[in-house]
């Protein structure tokens, strides 16, 4: 009898628990919730992993058919040999991709400059202004204010692989600093997710591909596809943002001139 009421209290006592346990949820700020709260108030937060950007494939498709979207790329080979890389959010090596069917074809050294493209562009933009490689270039001359601006980054030299061995810099960060043509900060409507690098011709033309490449993967600035290009002060007046004509320049379709020819040498 005792152990029969003593059964019939306990079940009282856990039923009497678990009421004040509904009627009195656990706070927010239990462990986890508050971590949860405060991941959702970042501004501009964003994965840094290459799920959603351009694969080795995707690249390869882009750069074969840039060349022939909007004009002529002009050059030397009308963007037609061509190297692509793209970084993450954390400049980590995504994907790398040649336009020709042997890897060697193309200048083996744009390998390595494509994907320090594609780094300093993540690098140097932000989700609010995109900052192309092309309009680094008189900031980070002499006497202008981003002068030195490739001494913190140097590529790596492990990075440095043959043409065959491109895609074993896939997860690393290779680094580099260019201050010419050819680098874009990749967006998702008003967040940076990547930066994509393109070399094989002149810088100037490299931007023309590049440009191409970043839009036919739907990955322009929320201002759009124009917001960070090339700018030559032969047509557009001067700027901090400049970049020197090069030989047989092109832009979104129209001659722009030529590099000046050596002389007095």
């Amino acid at each position: 009898m005792k152990k029969r009421l003593v059964l019939v209290l306990v079940a009282i006592a856990l039923a009497a628990a678990c009421e004040r346990r509904d009627q009195n949820p656990a706070p927010a700020t239990q462990p986890g919730a508050s971590l949860d709260q405060n991941r959702g108030a970042q501004a501009g937060a964003a994965p840094a992993n290459c799920k959603n950007l351009p694969s080795a494939s995707d690249l390869k498709k882009f750069l074969r058919q840039a060349p022939g979207e909007g004009g002529e790329a002009g050059g030397l080979f009308s963007g037609k040999m061509m190297w692509a890389s793209v970084v993450n959010r954390n400049g980590e090596i995504c994907a790398t991709a040649v336009s020709t069917d042997e890897a060697a074809s193309t200048w083996p050294g744009s390998q390595a400059i494509a994907k320090a493209k594609a780094y300093t562009a993540n690098a140097y933009s932000t989700d609010a202004l995109a900052l192309s490689t092309a309009r680094l270039y008189t900031l980070s001359q002499p006497g202008h204010s981003l002068w030195g601006v490739a001494e913190p980054n140097p590529f790596n030299p492990t990075c440095v692989v043959s043409p065959q061995d491109s895609e074993k810099t896939d997860g690393k960060v290779c680094g580099g600093s260019i201050a010419f043509g050819g680098g874009l900060a990749l967006y998702r409507e008003k967040t940076r997710v990547g930066g994509l690098g393109v070399s094989g011709d002149t810088a100037c033309t490299d931007h023309e591909i590049a440009k191409r490449v970043r839009h036919l993967a739907g990955l322009d600035p929320e201002k759009g596809p124009y917001a960070d290009d090339i700018v030559f002060t032969s047509v557009d007046g001067p700027s901090p943002f400049a970049h020197p004509l090069c030989a047989n320049t092109w832009r979104n379709g129209k001659k722009i001139g030529d590099e000046q020819s050596a002389a007095g040498y």
